[in-house]
């Protein structure tokens, strides 16, 4: 199925994608810039989501110990410091 030919619904309003690329374009462009923003958080809360998944799914380190990150994290700070 091509893009031109998928249809989203809003309530009682039907566009192809190819009608809807029309429309974005005559937007503001600050309505342009708002959109495109919650497009890009959209597609990062799903790259995130999966990112989550596959972290949870990840079986833990096993050589390095709690005390091993935090001296790790101490020796970071003291440098930035």
């Amino acid at each position: 199925m091509s893009l031109q030919s998928t249809v989203i619904r809003i309530p009682e309003v039907k566009l192809t994608v190819d009608q809807l690329h029309k429309v974005v374009r005559q937007l503001d462009d600050a309505s342009r810039v708002q959109l495109a923003r919650v497009l890009m958080e959209t597609e990062m809360d799903a790259k995130l989501a999966s990112l989550i998944e596959k972290l949870a799914k990840t079986t833990p380190a096993d050589d390095v110990s709690d005390e091993d990150i935090e001296a790790e994290i101490k020796a970071v700070r003291e440098l930035n410091a």
